[in-house]
C-alpha cells in the first residue's frame, strides 16, 4: 500500500514545473471537476458516479445555486492510472479554474489526486475505499474521504462471515485496495478465532484465474474472500463458480457492487456475501434514500442508483450543502463548514470525523439472491453496521496526533 506514495510524490513533483496555480474566478459557475476512470475494468463503475453527481449539481442549480451562481460538473477520464489521475487533476485546478474535486475509484489514482490537491489547497473529495488517504502521512486539510473504507468494510462484512474455527484464503488483487482489505479481514479472523490459511495475489486487470484456483483448493479454506473489484471481481468468481468451489467453500467480498451483479449475472454471484454503502432497498427505513431513487429513477428512465455511483451524488451534494451555508466558495471557509456537517444525502446520518475527515456512516452487509422476479432485487440486506466512530482505526493508529 505504502508504496504507491512515493510514486505518487513523484508524478506531483513533475508537475509543479508546471505553471503556477491558477485561482477559481470569484464569479461565474462554481465548477467541480470529477476525474473517473471511464475507460478500463471499472468504467460501469465510474459512469454511474457521472449520472449521479450530475443529478445532484441539477438539484442545486434548480433550487437556485448560490445566490444565482450554478454548479457546473467537468468530468475527465483519469483511465485508472494514477499518473493519468493526477494530471487530469492539476488541468482541471490550473487550466479549468475548478473551485473543488471530487472523484476517483481506485486507492492509487485518489492518492495522486490528493497529492495534486493538497499542494495546491483545493478541496478533494474522494469516492473510492481507501485506509491510506486517511493515514496522516496523506491527509491534508483539504482532504475529504466520503467513501467506506477497507477497515470500515472489512470489519462489519468480516465479523458477521467469519467465526471461530473458519479457515481463510484471500484472493487479493494486488495493489492497495486489494491489500488494505487482506489486512482488514485479517484482523477480524484474529478477533473473532478464525485461521487465514494464505493468500494469493493476483495483478489488476487479469483474466484467467485458472492457475491461482488449485493453489486456493490445496490451502481446504472454508471461505473464500475475494478481494478484488469491478471486472476483476466478475471474472474471478465466475471462474471459481465454474470450477466448482462454492460446493464446499463460502464466499465472500468486501464489496458486493450492484454493477457488477447486474454485468456477471444471478448465477454468478447466487450466495456470494458482502458489503455495500448503499442499496436502493433501504429506502423503506430511510426517506432520503427513497427521494434520491425516485430522482433517479425519473432522469434515467428507471434506472436505480447504484452503490458506488450513490457516494458520488452525496459528495457533490454535501459539498454543495457547505458551499451554501458558507455563502461563499471561499476554500477555507468550505473546509469549516463541510467538516463539521452534519448530513443525510441519501443513506442516514453521516458527518465527517475531526481527525481524519472520514465519513461516519452505515455499512450495510448483503449477499445475492438467485434470479429474482424484479430486476431490480438483487439483494438481501442481512445486517446494517450503524455509523459509529468505534467502527474506524483509531486517529492515534492513523499517525494523528
Amino acid at each position: 500500500m505504502h508504496s504507491l506514495r512515493p510514486l505518487a510524490g513523484a508524478v506531483c513533483l513533475a508537475l509543479t514545473t508546471l505553471a503556477a496555480q491558477a485561482q477559481p474566478l470569484p464569479s461565474g459557475p462554481i465548477r467541480i471537476g470529477l476525474p473517473v476512470p471511464l475507460t478500463g475494468p471499472y468504467g460501469a463503475e465510474a459512469k454511474d458516479q457521472v449520472k449521479n453527481a450530475e443529478l445532484a449539481i441539477r438539484e442545486f442549480n434548480d433550487a437556485g445555486g448560490l445566490n444565482g451562481r450554478k454548479a457546473e460538473l467537468l468530468v475527465r477520464d483519469d483511465k485508472l492510472n494514477p499518473a493519468e489521475a493526477a494530471t487530469r487533476a492539476l488541468e482541471l485546478i490550473e487550466k479549468d479554474h475548478v473551485n473543488f474535486i471530487v472523484g476517483s475509484l481506485s486507492a492509487a489514482t485518489q492518492l495522486a489526486v490528493n497529492n495534486v490537491t493538497r499542494q495546491r489547497k483545493v478541496l478533494y473529495i474522494s469516492i473510492s475505499q481507501s485506509d491510506a488517504i486517511n493515514e496522516a502521512a496523506d491527509f491534508s486539510r483539504y482532504t475529504f474521504h466520503e467513501s467506506l473504507n477497507p477497515h470500515m468494510t472489512t470489519q462489519a462484512v468480516g465479523k458477521y462471515a467469519f467465526a471461530k474455527g473458519a479457515r481463510i484464503a484471500f484472493l487479493t488483487a494486488d495493489y492497495a485496495y486489494g491489500q488494505e482489505m487482506t489486512r482488514g479481514f485479517t484482523r477480524v479472523a484474529n478477533e473473532v478465532g478464525a485461521t487465514v490459511v494464505g493468500e494469493i495475489r493476483h495483478p489488476l486487470g487479469a483474466t484467467d484465474f485458472s492457475t491461482f484456483l488449485p493453489r486456493l483448493i490445496a490451502m481446504r479454506p472454508t471461505i473464500i474472500v475475494f478481494n478484488n473489484f469491478g471486472r476483476d471481481n466478475q471474472i474471478s468468481i465466475k471462474q471459481a463458480t465454474d470450477f466448482g468451489l462454492k460446493k464446499s467453500m463460502k464466499f465472500v467480498t468486501p464489496i458486493l457492487t450492484y454493477t457488477s451483479r447486474i454485468a456477471a449475472g444471478p448465477r454468478v454471484y447466487d450466495g456470494v456475501i458482502g458489503g455495500s454503502s448503499y442499496y436502493w432497498q433501504i429506502q423503506d427505513a430511510v426517506p432520503t434514500a427513497r427521494a434520491l431513487n425516485e430522482r433517479y429513477q425519473k432522469a434515467n428512465g428507471g434506472a436505480l442508483p447504484s452503490d458506488y455511483g450513490s457516494m458520488a451524488y452525496s459528495a457533490v451534494k454535501s459539498l454543495l450543502i457547505a458551499v451554501k451555508d458558507a455563502n461563499t466558495t471561499d476554500t477555507e471557509k468550505v473546509v469549516d463548514v463541510l467538516g463539521k456537517l452534519q448530513y443525510d444525502t441519501y443513506k442516514g446520518p453521516q458527518s465527517y470525523r475531526a481527525c481524519d475527515h472520514q465519513s461516519v456512516q452505515s455499512v450495510l452487509v448483503i449477499a445475492s439472491k438467485p434470479a429474482p422476479k424484479d430486476p431490480n432485487d438483487l439483494f438481501s440486506v442481512l445486517r446494517i453496521a450503524p455509523a459509529s466512530p468505534t467502527a474506524l482505526r483509531s486517529c492515534a493508529e492513523l499517525g494523528h496526533k
